[in-house]
């Protein structure tokens, strides 16, 4: 049987019907979350031929500490601190279009992971919203790699300074289009202060380059092998896991070429919390502690990284490959840096 509405009843139900009539319905996620589509990696399509900025008029970048000069491997710490740095390289040749993983970067943010991202130059002219997405993070720090990942050991003064200065520029232009999220301040515009080498390569003229733009040049001491497609997620969380210590710099890739990393974090992220780490960027690792520094770039072992010379043309590295004997460690009495186990494949660069 039909029985009406009591008239206090009734206003309420016409308050909350229309109410519920003009509600606006929930806006999209902003930054907006990754997409399959945006991982792949594009070669030779017309959107990787971008222009070189200019740089020459790149506001004069602070001097880097004493201290700081040479390739940093990781920082020791105070007794009983655990803290890692993850970082994720996202580098771009000039021939192509990388990735963006959005799985990582989602995850990241979901679990409130501080993080350094490496960024290419090309790849922040490719990728401006992206760029300007991480750069104004409050989670994430931004540090310099190259503009095309090129060998700074082979390449001619003039390249040198374009490597490493062109990059500076290309953040500035994305950063002038801001984040656009509503409530998001875009990131002000300023010099890095961190930099990392491409292939993990370097010889004395190119460090001095790099320390003389004011940016300390940040190696790792853990790699997860993740640019091969051959090293699946629990390969990365167990080649992680084996290698980390307090202080530990940690190298992976969100640029397309991290192929199982973004299935490998989560449980890498549970399996260093569940160690006691806590995550920092490379920035707040080095407040912390003292950097431990080498006087070349290697990746496990000295020397390792100069197969890559044979992909470059032009000049020889300023100096022959260090013996192991006389890379110098200085900071800590580290021992020697077990190599993770690696699979067959060899790294895409």
């Amino acid at each position: 049987m039909f029985r009406p509405l009591a008239p206090a009843a009734l206003l309420l139900a016409l308050l909350t019907g229309s109410a519920a009539a003009t509600e606006a319905p929930p806006g999209p996620l902003c930054p907006a979350p990754g997409t399959a589509a945006e991982k792949a990696i594009a070669k030779h399509v017309a959107a990787a031929h971008v222009a070189v900025p200019p740089f020459a008029d790149l506001p004069t970048a602070p001097a880097l500490a004493p201290e700081r000069r040479g390739s940093i491997r990781r920082v020791e710490l105070p007794a009983g601190e655990k803290l890692v740095a993850l970082t994720f390289d996202l580098c771009e040749t000039e021939n192509e279009v990388a990735g963006y993983d959005g799985e990582i970067v989602d995850e990241l943010r979901r679990r409130h992971v501080a993080t350094t991202f490496f960024v290419g130059g090309h790849w922040a002219a490719t990728h401006p919203r992206r760029f300007a997405e991480l750069a104004a993070d409050p989670l994430f720090e931004i540090g310099n790699h190259t503009w095309t990942h090129a060998n700074l050991r082979t390449v001619d003064d003039g390249e040198l300074a374009r490597q490493i200065l062109a990059p500076e520029a290309a953040f500035r232009a994305a950063l002038a289009g801001g984040p656009q999220c509503p409530g998001i301040s875009p990131a002000a515009a300023k010099r890095s202060t961190l930099f990392r080498f491409p292939f993990g390569a370097c010889d004395a003229r190119s460090l001095g380059a790099v320390a003389g733009a004011g940016m300390a040049a940040i190696q790792w001491d853990v790699s997860t092998g993740d640019p091969s497609p051959l090293t699946g997620a629990a390969d990365i969380v167990a080649d992680t896991l084996r290698g980390v210590r307090p202080g530990s710099i940690v190298l992976a890739h969100a640029n397309g070429r991290g192929f199982h990393t973004g299935a490998a974090l989560p449980r890498l992220i549970d399996a260093l919390t569940a160690r006691g780490y806590r995550f920092v960027t490379v920035g707040e690792l080095l407040a912390r502690g003292r950097p431990v520094i080498t006087d070349t770039c290697f990746d496990a072992h000295p020397g390792d990284t100069d197969r890559h010379d044979r992909w470059s043309a032009g000049r020889r590295p300023s100096r022959p490959p260090l013996p192991v004997a006389a890379v110098g460690l200085r900071g800590a009495d580290a021992p020697p840096i077990a190599p993770p186990a690696r699979r067959t494949a060899e790294p895409t660069p």
